[in-house]
C-alpha cells in the first residue's frame, strides 16, 4: 500500500507498511496513478499512452523500470509484516493510571465531556485512602513493568492537591521496595496555581498540560468561571510563571478548536507569541447538534487552517527558532514500536482511569460509562473480560482502518470517541479520521522540509 501527495511544491510519496517517505517527480507522481504492481518486464503500452501527451517515451519506460527495481527491493509497496503482530502478546501489564484526583472544577468549559467536570456522577474529591489503593493496584497489576505513569486529571486536580502531594509521596516511598520508578503528570486549568504550588509541580511532575484554548476571545467564549466570566487574564500569567520557572522539563499548552475558531492558526501562534513553544490545539469532537460542534461541512476549511498552519510553523523555524506542534511530531526514522503502532494509546489494556470512588474504567473519557466499568478497588474487583476487549482492539480488528494508509501512524484512532459516537470500540469515528490523516499529511511534509533542508545545507 502506497499514499501520496503534493504540498507546498513537493510531491510525496509514503510507503505504508515500511514507512519509508520519499520525495519524487511529476512523472513518477503520474506513473503511479497508471501503473500498479507487480511491476514486472517492460512498462504497459496503456500507461505509456496515458501519459505520452505529458512526458517523452523513453523517459516513461526508464521511470517504470526504477518503479520495477524499488518494488523488487520491498522498498515499493512493502509486504505487511504487521498483521502478524497483532493478536500477540495481547494481555500487557498496565503501566500508565490516570487519577480522577477531583470531580470537581472551577471552570464550566461548555465543550467539557467530563459534564463541567464531575462526569455526571456528583462533585466529590478523591481520598488519599483511594490514591493510595490506587498505587498498590498499579504496583500489582504492572508485572514486569519498571517504569510506570501516574496522570493527575480531574475536573480540576488543583482543587484537591495536598491529595496529589500524598499520593506523591506514597508511591516514592514505594517504589524501591517494588524496584519501580514513577513518573508523574498532571493537567490543570491554572486557576489556583500559585508560587507554591508551581514549584511543587516543576519539581515533582515529569510533564505539565496547562489548558487554555488561544487568543482571549476565544478562550472566554468557551472556558468560562462559575460566574460566566472569562479566565484568560487570570490563567495566562500563572502559565508563563510555570514556564518560565521549569527549564527544560517538559510541558505543553493544550487548546481547543470548534466552529467558533476555525481560523486556529491563529491561536496556535498567539500561543507562541505568549512564549509558549510546546503546544496542542485540538478538535472538539462533539454531537453534531451542538452550535459548536464541528462536522464535514467544515472539512474544506479544517484541512486550509492546517495548510495555514504549516506554513507559520516554517517561518518560525526559517527563523532558527523553536516550534513544536503536538500533532505535526512524528518520527520518519523508526517510529513507535510495533505494539504502540497498532494499539496506539493502550486504554483498557495497559493504561486504566480510577475515579474518586475507586471505579476502574478503560480511560478518562469512558469514565460514566458503567457498561465499561472494570471494577473497584475497595471491592476488589477487576473484569478481566473487558481488558481482554481492549487488548484485541488494533487496527486489524478495525475494518475501517485495513485498507487506510494513516493506521499505523493514528493506531486506529480514539477508543473512546468510537464508541460515543458510533457504539464500538472497533469503529473508527470517521470525522475525526478525516481530520488526522490531514494532520498526518502535514507532519511528513513539515519532517520531509527540514530533512531536505538539512541535506542542502
Amino acid at each position: 500500500m502506497i499514499h501520496k501527495f503534493r504540498a507546498r511544491g513537493k510531491n510525496i510519496l509514503l510507503d505504508v507498511n515500511s514507512g519509508g517517505v520519499h520525495v519524487i517527480d511529476d512523472l513518477t507522481y503520474d506513473l503511479l496513478d497508471v501503473a500498479e504492481p507487480p511491476f514486472a518486464g517492460e512498462c504497459p503500452p496503456e500507461a505509456q499512452e496515458r501519459l505520452s501527451d505529458q512526458y517523452g517515451l523513453e523517459e516513461i519506460r526508464e521511470c517504470y523500470s526504477e518503479l520495477r527495481q524499488l518494488y523488487e527491493d520491498g522498498v515499493l509497496y512493502s509486504e505487511d509484516v504487521y498483521g502478524e503482530f497483532a493478536d500477540t502478546a495481547v494481555m500487557s501489564p498496565i503501566k500508565a493510571m490516570c487519577l480522577h484526583i477531583a470531580h470537581d472544577c472551577n471552570l464550566r468549559c461548555k465543550y467539557c465531556f467530563a459534564s463541567t467536570g464531575d462526569f455526571g456522577k456528583g462533585r466529590k474529591l478523591m481520598p488519599f485512602e483511594t490514591g493510595k489503593a490506587a498505587i498498590d493496584f498499579l504496583l500489582e497489576k504492572s508485572v514486569g513493568r519498571e517504569n510506570l505513569e501516574v496522570d493527575f486529571f480531574g475536573g480540576e486536580p488543583l482543587m484537591n492537591f495536598d491529595v496529589v502531594k500524598q499520593i506523591v509521596a506514597y508511591a516514592r516511598s514505594k517504589e524501591k521496595e517494588w524496584g519501580k520508578h514513577f513518573s508523574f503528570t498532571i493537567t490543570t486549568n491554572g486557576m489556583l496555581l500559585d508560587d507554591e504550588n508551581i514549584a511543587y509541580i516543576n519539581q515533582e511532575m515529569k510533564n505539565v498540560v496547562l489548558s487554555i484554548d488561544g487568543r482571549r476571545e476565544v478562550n472566554d467564549r468557551m472556558r468560562a468561571r462559575v460566574d460566566g466570566s472569562g479566565c484568560y487574564d487570570k490563567i495566562v500569567p500563572n502559565f508563563q510563571k510555570l514556564v518560565e520557572q521549569r527549564g527544560d522539563k517538559e510541558y505543553y499548552v493544550r487548546g481547543t478548536y470548534t466552529k467558533y475558531n476555525l481560523d486556529f492558526s491563529q491561536d496556535v501562534m498567539h500561543l507562541y507569541e505568549l512564549g509558549f513553544d510546546e503546544i496542542s490545539v485540538e478538535p472538539v469532537i462533539e454531537d453534531p447538534d451542538r452550535e459548536y460542534a464541528l462536522t464535514e461541512e467544515d472539512l474544506d476549511e479544517i484541512e486550509k487552517e492546517y495548510d495555514r498552519l504549516v506554513d507559520r510553523i516554517s517561518q518560525v523555524k526559517e527563523q532558527g527558532k523553536h516550534i513544536n506542534f503536538f500533532h505535526f511530531m512524528i518520527d520518519l526514522d523508526q517510529g513507535p514500536c510495533v505494539v504502540k503502532r497498532l494499539r496506539g494509546c493502550g486504554s483498557g489494556n495497559e493504561y486504566v482511569s480510577i475515579t474518586p470512588d475507586g471505579d476502574i474504567y478503560p480511560c478518562h473519557q469512558f469514565v460514566g460509562h458503567d457498561e465499561y466499568r472494570m471494577g473497584n478497588l475497595e471491592e476488589g474487583t477487576f473484569r478481566e473480560d473487558i481488558k481482554k476487549e481492549f487488548a484485541g482492539c488494533h487496527v486489524y480488528s478495525k475494518s475501517s482502518c485495513r485498507d487506510c494508509w494513516a493506521k499505523f501512524y493514528c493506531s486506529g484512532g480514539c477508543n473512546a470517541n468510537n464508541y460515543i459516537y458510533n457504539g464500538d470500540i472497533h469503529k473508527p469515528y470517521e470525522l475525526s479520521c478525516k481530520i488526522q490523516r490531514k494532520r498526518l499529511e502535514c507532519a511528513i511534509l513539515l519532517k520531509v522540509s527540514e530533512m531536505l533542508e538539512e541535506i542542502e545545507g
